[in-house]
């Protein structure tokens, strides 16, 4: 008798916890495996080499193929921010999971504009945030402010959602000045850091995540057998460090690690510099996909590897990305989404 309401307390609690649980995970119907993604969406800027290159593009593949894709809308940009620098760069674009869609981007505009060491210290500390139900009908563009007034700039951000912690983390690059330097004088260099948010509106006070000592830019994270991978740009002079300008890959067992190096120098040999990597997994094979973007020549340059853990990276032959296309992002997408996409951005 005295053990029977505990059990019904211990009951309760867990039929609680499975109601929350059902309310909290996404669905299959909100979340496609990766069995039913039949195509790529493609997100990227052009540059800001023209009036119209800092805005965000879209493609799509031909198919299922990860490496050959039709520009939309006649090669026109899909999005373009009004808020802000009205400046739209490194669109990264996410499946969200309510089954929504997210793509963020940096806030900054270079063309005809500020020199690249005052956006570093007088540069915008928002992100531009887009959302969609379905990839076609998109929000109008709303500023998010996740760096304080240290900050510089804000470049670059992405997001992973971390099982640990049940939160979504934006990271994005830096410039960080001490509170003694309000108006940005002295010395300093790019860092990548990094705030949590459960909603995209509000967000928690930013944290370094990584310092090396040196100007690191562009992280983004992908994870296989358990494993985090890590890509970041060296961002230091060639003359300065031999893979300087180079993305290198890490490895850890949680998203905030720590990371120990796999490789750098990727893509070396093949192209001049790169920065902006985009990492994205093959539908069919299971091989993995990296565009590097190099970024004083061809825009993005497609690299692959069956063993991402190798940190050997191959150039993908017979590829056809959108010309110039720089720093963005390629979501695997369903059949039907594929379908939708290119009938509202139609070519001709």
């Amino acid at each position: 008798m005295t053990h029977r309401p505990a059990f019904r307390r211990t009951a309760l609690a867990a039929l609680v916890a499975l109601a929350l649980a059902l309310l909290t995970t996404p669905s299959a119907a909100t979340t496609p495996s990766a069995q039913t993604y039949a195509g790529y969406l493609f997100a990227y800027f052009l540059g800001e080499g023209t009036p119209t290159g800092e805005r965000v593009y879209l493609a799509t593949s031909r198919g299922n193929d990860p490496l050959r894709y039709d520009t939309l809308n006649n090669g026109a940009p899909v999005l373009t921010s009004t808020t802000g620098t009205t400046g739209a760069r490194d669109p990264f674009l996410m499946r969200k999971r309510d089954g929504g869609f997210l793509l963020i981007t940096t806030d900054a505009k270079m063309h005809n504009g500020p020199s690249w060491d005052h956006a570093q210290r007088h540069g915008s500390r928002n992100i531009v945030i887009w959302e969609s139900p379905d990839l076609v009908t998109w929000s109008a563009p709303r500023l998010a402010e996740v760096g304080d007034d240290t900050v510089g700039n804000v470049w670059a951000p992405e997001v992973f959602y971390d099982p640990a912690t049940r939160r979504h983390v934006v990271f994005w690059a830096s410039n960080l000045y001490p509170r003694t330097d309000p108006q940005h004088t002295g010395p300093s260099y790019n860092r990548v850091l990094y705030s949590t948010t459960t909603d995209f509106r509000t967000f928690s006070p930013q944290r370094v995540w990584i310092d090396p000592g040196h100007a690191v830019i562009d992280t983004t994270v992908v994870t296989d057998r358990g494993q985090f991978f890590r890509f970041t740009k060296d961002e230091r002079e060639q003359s300065q460090a031999p893979c300087g300008k180079f993305v290198f890959q890490e490895r850890g067992r949680s998203f905030f690690g720590p990371y120990g190096k796999v490789a750098d120098c990727l893509g070396r040999g093949d192209i001049a510099m790169g920065e902006g990597a985009t990492l994205f997994q093959d539908n069919n094979s299971g091989r993995w996909h990296m565009f590097v973007d190099e970024f004083l020549g061809r825009g993005y340059v497609p690299f692959e590897t069956d063993d991402l853990a190798s940190g050997r990276w191959t150039p993908s032959a017979a590829a056809e990305l959108p010309t110039g296309s720089r720093h963005g992002s390629v979501l695997p997408v369903t059949a039907d989404e594929l379908s939708r996409v290119r009938a509202a951005h139609p070519n001709g």
